[in-house]
């Protein structure tokens, strides 16, 4: 059986090993360093991705899915990165390099290094089972503690969102649950003017009514925030996504809201009582999907549950190029009497 020394010294003749500077004359190149955490904590190429030897064959081909490409390899000498480029290379691809002296050689010639932002000891384990997922990993936890995320509305639907962001590492949730819409209609416009001031990066809805959510959406599309929609009645929930420039805003999906008797509220019609609870968890998915910008948010789509029959069904929502708010030509540019709107 041959010894270590003789296994890496062959690995060495089965694949290509190239020095910083020929590493970096790799045109479109994906830099990848597979050392331990703690190594990469001290600090990285710049440019480089993160994967451990250990999680190597898992975890490249989500983080690096074009097989075309090099990827430069490294580790802290050059003998974990041989390896690694070995198994890129049985994996199907088609130029996996090694940088010979590995991080050790790089920094010791006086090249640039990045020293990382990472999560502490105690978040690494609290947030374990996220970042064992390739989509997130750290840095995706990490742009999850930055972010900002408001709920609006702290009832059936804001409540189990609530719970699941925060489970989930958002570093910033903000609760609105005092009722915006009052009878001042001057008051309902400064209250949401200085709610969505404050950097919010996405708005969970979670409102019962018509003239808030009509409100919520001006005021969303005219500052490019997106609106994580949801609503609940008897025994059916949807969810939706509003993103301006990407897809549909809510009037475009309700032009005008129905007449009060075709659509009475959870209070005068009733609701399953564990329908928030599927409801409002699916929104905090949608919320986090579009944090960590990963997967494919319900933009443009209109999510519906059946919880009698147990089925979800799926409607397509276009952009209509003649909403007055995110159309083409809008004639609503600055607010209205909502209440007044909804009462025609």
């Amino acid at each position: 059986m041959p010894s270590y020394r003789e296994l890496l010294q062959q690995t060495k003749t089965e694949i290509e090993e190239v020095d910083a500077r020929g590493a970096q004359e790799l045109e479109g190149a994906t830099w990848v360093d597979v050392r331990r955490h703690d190594e990469w904590d001290e600090g990285y190429i710049p440019g480089a991705i993160h994967i451990p030897r250990g999680s190597l064959e898992s975890r490249i081909e989500t983080r690096v899915p074009d097989h075309s490409k090099p990827v430069v390899l490294y580790c802290a000498s050059g003998e974990r990165s041989a390896f690694a480029a070995k198994t890129l290379a049985e994996l199907g691809y088609d130029r996996p390099v090694s940088l010979a002296g590995g991080f050790t050689d790089w920094k010791r010639n006086g090249s640039e290094v990045a020293l990382p932002r990472t999560l502490s000891p105690e978040k690494r384990a609290r947030y374990s089972r996220h970042t064992l997922i390739p989509e997130i990993g750290e840095e995706g936890q990490l742009r999850l503690l930055d972010s900002k995320i408001l709920l609006l509305g702290a009832g059936g639907l804001g409540s189990p969102a609530a719970l699941y962001l925060a489970a989930a590492g958002v570093g910033h949730i903000g609760i609105v649950d005092a009722d915006i819409v009052d009878e001042s209609n001057l008051q309902r416009q400064m209250n949401i003017d200085q709610i969505l001031d404050d950097g919010w990066e996405i708005v969970v809805d979670g409102t019962d009514n018509f003239p808030t959510r009509y409100l919520l959406n001006d005021a969303c599309v005219w500052r490019g925030i997106p609106v994580v929609y949801g609503s609940i009645y008897r025994f059916e929930g949807q969810v939706s996504v509003f993103k301006v420039g990407d897809g549909p805003c809510y009037r475009c999906l309700f032009p005008a809201p129905p007449p009060p008797e075709l659509a009475p509220s959870c209070s005068e019609g009733g609701v399953l009582g564990v329908l928030p609870g599927v409801v409002g968890t699916l929104q905090t998915n949608e919320a986090l999907k579009l944090a960590l910008g990963i997967g494919e948010p319900l933009i443009g789509r209109l999510l519906i549950y059946d919880a009698l029959a147990g089925e979800f069904d799926e409607m397509r929502i276009k952009r209509n190029p003649d909403c007055p708010v995110c159309g083409e030509h809008p004639t609503i540019t600055e607010y209205v009497d909502y209440v007044e709107f909804c009462a025609r």
